[in-house]
């Protein structure tokens, strides 16, 4: 046996097959570390390749197998286990650089068998492998590019696939043409009106180019070129959006044709967007750019109930579309985005932000971008532009015939009413789309009747050929309303809804005048004076609760209004505040009901001040009136009724007094029906708005304002039945009426003089001194005269329901204001038949005034006591015992104790400033928002 060949010991471990062995010869040296030998500290050992000349020995560890996939690993191989004394044993350094054995106890740096463990590849290595701390939670790029690259590929399948399987819709027809129909309270078709009957097709040759691109540069740049959708342009919508500036629709033209046309749905939800959409894309790649632009522009709602460009060319400028020009396309565009807001006529009906000011206003505003957006997109020449530097004279809105007479002002006010309650977001533009029965309050005898009481009134007094100065522009309003409802029965908003647009029964400006001291009363009933000696905010303890029989004011004309502490009131000017009464009547100390039925001022702006302007304010707007309709400030005018409040708020809060107190909001649409099913539906909500206590005695009172013989609205009387109301004439004698109700019925009739060309600018109400041939006109005239002629009609056939008799006033008390001092009077006094009345100053009105009443007693006989008045306390002054009302300008004989007769003081005499309600009170005030109930 040769000196270089041993024998293997049964104990050694193997180093590797005959492959390692010649990849290990093959190596440099220091490549890889030299088979471990059992002596000295890692001497080389004999080759054991096959030129040993004993033959092939045995397969060291490892082997072949182990090989191939160390080679597979990238010509790693796990290294051989280290033997007793070899590397890593006890007396060895370790195994060598790649293949040194790692085991045992050494210390060497090996990858052998205390290395990293093999283990089966992870598809996704995360969290991944081998690292620690954040490193182990953040994925490799490989990870992160990988998966967007499958949620891409999954999203565009999908895509890809949903497109596939749309299908274009057909031109649903519903979107083309429909009516809504309007019922009458008793279930009969009153009319039937949308878009069926105003709307022309015309094909794309008969639109003029200079409209399809005023549309594309207001709307959608893109248009010509895109596939349907712009995402470029979603985006830079909601970019100039979060700026502020003027906006494009995130909508392309196109799928506003599918929403429109095809779809008909005008929903919010996530499924019809995501339809629209595909369809969007799937119109756009097969349906031509000029169909569908022709398609938008036929489909779209111009306002003033048109659809499609050729109802709204004549509808705005009386012309074909065909012969539009660039700035008239311009504004049917800028129409597109909201007619409500921006139809130069303006729709205050339905929002009192639509008046016409302000959307002629956002109109050319708009008008004029997209002019300039077209010079910028090359559309137009500036040379072109700068031909249109005006806004285009548009015509007057107009309605369709079968809209004349009452039955525009009815349907409008029904599709406001409507419109503002409806929980569905239903707009204006989504109900002109039709399909909708719309079921009214309005009972056509009673809008029939309302109609003729007011045309017999203009036809025998009114004449503009005769008196051109004084009897145009001559408008009447009305609305009556239930008074157990709430519901809106007639109403009457002018000649005829063709041709005078503004609902009068509605928004008119017209002050209310003294048809408000009601609401002064109430309060005064309700809340009381406040102690003189304590502060203006003050609690019920503090204040006391007047009684309308026995509290007593002043009456004199010019009376200097004072504070409810007795500081003079002066303005912001430091002018002292001196009220003076109609045709400056002058009156001495009188109780609130005989102030009441006189329409006395002095007395009733005085209680005002002693109650609170907030006070009385609150008791309007409890009784129904909208708290924007009344106007700002605390000036004593304020209790005269110088607010502009409509007809229909005016019915609404007196039939809460009728109603015993319950306030229910008037409305004229019971409930609305589309495809079979009610999408709506009214419910009455009922408020105690005022004690019964309160509702009667201010009832009481208004009775004798029509049942005494003096009083103002005696005109409105009908025989037999139990009536209550007011009069209400207005400074500088602008406006006139008068509002009443029966136990069932509450009606507001009013008079003014307003131009109706809404082509002038500065419009303001006119004086009526000579119309209709009178010297004045106040409600007693002609305003109680028409409420009489329809009420005797609306109220036939009814019960006769009588009012409750008033309630004890609890904890009222006599109150003296206004300088009415505490009357003594001797338990024996007899009457004398002295007027005590203050003489009239001599600053009268220009046109004069009716002549003072007479002091000759009447030959009418007073009427009975109410039942519950039947005992005369000595303090209640108005109760019908001889003696009356003890220095009132009434005409009867009196009963005048020396201490109650007012003398002319240095401080209250006649003066030449300012009076209150002559020449010294402010008109006008915030106009009555659109009725909104």
């Amino acid at each position: 046996m040769s000196e270089h060949r041993r024998k293997m010991s049964p104990q050694e471990p193997p180093t590797g097959g005959r492959a390692a062995a010649r990849r290990a010869a093959q190596q440099p040296v220091g490549r890889r570390s030299a088979p471990a030998q059992d002596v000295g500290m890692g001497a080389p050992s004999a080759s054991y390749g096959p030129s040993s000349s004993h033959g092939e020995e045995p397969r060291p560890y490892g082997g072949r197998a182990e090989a191939r996939r160390a080679a597979q690993r990238g010509g790693r191989r796990r290294g051989a286990e280290a033997g007793p004394g070899g590397p890593g044993g006890p007396a060895g350094p370790g195994g060598g650089r790649r293949g040194g054995g790692g085991g045992g106890g050494g210390s060497g740096p090996g990858r052998g068998s205390g290395g990293r463990p093999p283990g089966k590849k992870r598809m996704i290595d995360y969290p991944r492998y081998g690292k620690h701390g954040w490193r182990r939670w953040m994925p490799s790029w490989k990870l992160v590019t990988g998966t967007f690259l499958m949620f891409m590929g999954v999203l565009m399948g999908g895509a890809v696939f949903a497109y596939s399987q749309v299908v274009i819709p057909e031109t649903d027809e519903t979107a083309i043409s429909q009516n809504n129909i309007y019922y009458w309270a008793d279930g009969s078709r009153m009319v039937a009106t949308g878009s069926g009957t105003n709307r022309q097709i015309v094909g794309i040759e008969q639109i003029p180019r200079v409209m399809q691109e005023a549309v594309v540069s207001a709307e959608n740049k893109t248009f010509w070129d895109d596939s349907g959708i712009d995402p470029m342009g979603m985006g830079r919508a909601v970019w100039n959006m979060a700026k502020g500036g003027e906006t494009q629709g995130g909508s392309t033209i196109t799928q506003q044709y599918v929403k429109n046309n095809r779809l008909n749905d005008q929903s919010q939800t996530l499924t019809r967007k995501v339809k629209e959409l595909f369809i969007s894309m799937k119109v756009g790649n097969e349906v031509g750019k000029p169909g569908i632009m022709a398609g938008y522009l036929n489909t779209s709602y111009y306002g003033r109930g048109a659809y499609g460009i050729q109802a709204a060319s004549r509808a705005y400028f009386n012309k074909d579309a065909k012969y539009l020009n660039a700035s008239e396309s311009a504004l049917l565009t800028a129409v597109l985005k909201g007619a409500t807001y921006y139809d130069p006529a303006g729709y205050p009906e339905i929002d009192p932000e639509a008046t016409r000011e302000k959307n002629l206003a956002r109109a050319t505003e708009r008008w004029s971008w997209i002019l300039d957006e077209m010079v910028k997109d090359k559309k137009i020449t500036a040379e072109e532009r700068a031909k249109y530097t005006t806004f285009p004279k548009v015509q007057q809105r107009k309605q369709d015939a079968q809209l004349s007479g009452q039955i525009g002002y009815l349907v409008s006010t029904a599709k406001a009413n409507y419109i503002n309650n409806n929980t569905d977001g239903i707009g204006a533009k989504e109900l002109e789309r039709g399909g909708y029965e719309i079921y009214t309050t309005f009972e056509k005898k009673k809008v029939e009747a309302l109609s003729a009481a007011v045309k017999k009134v203009y036809d025998e007094h009114i004449d503009p050929k005769k008196r051109p100065k004084t009897d145009t522009n001559v408008q009447f309003g009305g609305a009556s309303v239930n008074a157990q409802t709430g519901a809106l029965v007639a109403l009457y908003g002018g000649t005829d809804a063709t041709k005078h647009f503004t609902n009068n029964a509605d928004t008119t400006g017209a002050q209310v005048g003294s048809t408000f001291k009601p609401f002064v009363l109430a309060a005064a009933l309700q809340d009381g004076v406040r102690d003189k000696d304590l502060g203006p905010i003050q609690d019920a303890s503090s204040r006391t609760i007047v009684d309308p029989n026995k509290s007593r004011y002043s009456g004199k004309n010019k009376l200097k209004i004072r504070k409810y502490n007795g500081e003079v009131w002066e303005d912001e000017k430091g002018k002292e505040w001196f009220q003076t009464n109609d045709g400056n009547a002058s009156y001495g100390p009188m109780t609130l009901r005989r102030a009441m039925i006189k329409s006395a001022n002095s007395p009733y702006v005085q209680l005002g001040m002693d109650v609170g302007i907030d006070k009385v304010r609150e008791a309007a707007v409890k009784a129904g009136l909208r708290e924007d309709s009344l106007v700002k400030g605390e000036v004593p005018s304020f209790s005269l009724g110088i607010s502009s409040p409509s007809a229909i708020r005016m019915a609404g809060a007196y039939a809460t007094f009728a109603d015993n107190g319950q306030q229910k909001d008037p409305f004229s649409v019971t409930k609305v029906v589309k495809g079979g099913k009610t999408v709506y539906k009214h419910e009455v909500k009922t408020q105690q708005a005022f004690s019964t206590a309160i509702a009667s005695n201010v009832t009481d009172v208004l009775r004798d304002v029509v049942e005494d013989p003096e009083g103002t609205g005696n005109n409105a009387a009908i025989p037999g039945r139990a009536v209550a109301g007011k009069t209400g004439t207005t400074d500088g004698n602008k406006s006139a009426w008068f509002v009443g109700y029966t136990p069932q019925l509450a009606t507001a009739i009013d008079m003014y003089r307003f131009d109706d060309d809404e082509t002038k600018k500065n419009r303001e109400f006119e004086e009526m001194y000579g119309t209709g041939d009178r010297d004045t006109i106040h409600g007693s005239s002609f305003p109680s005269q028409i409420w009489n002629d329809y009420m005797t009609d609306a109220v036939e056939g009814m019960p006769d329901v009588k009012f409750p008799e008033p309630e004890d006033l609890e904890n009222a008390e006599p109150v003296f204001g206004g300088g009415a001092k505490s009357p003594t009077p001797s338990p024996t006094a007899t009457p004398t038949p002295t007027e005590t009345t203050a003489t009239p100053t001599t600053e009268a009105p220009t046109t004069t005034p009716p002549a003072t009443p007479t002091t000759t007693p009447p030959t009418t006989p007073t009427k009975s006591p109410k039942p519950g008045k039947t005992t005369c306390d000595v303090l209640d002054w108005d109760c019908h015992n001889p003696g009356g009302d003890p220095g009132g300008n009434t005409g009867e004989p009196t009963t005048t104790p020396p201490t109650t007769t007012e003398g002319p003081t240095p401080t209250d005499t006649a003066t030449t400033e300012d009076p209150g309600n002559g020449t010294g009170r402010p008109g006008g005030g915030d106009q009555d928002g659109a009725w909104t109930p």
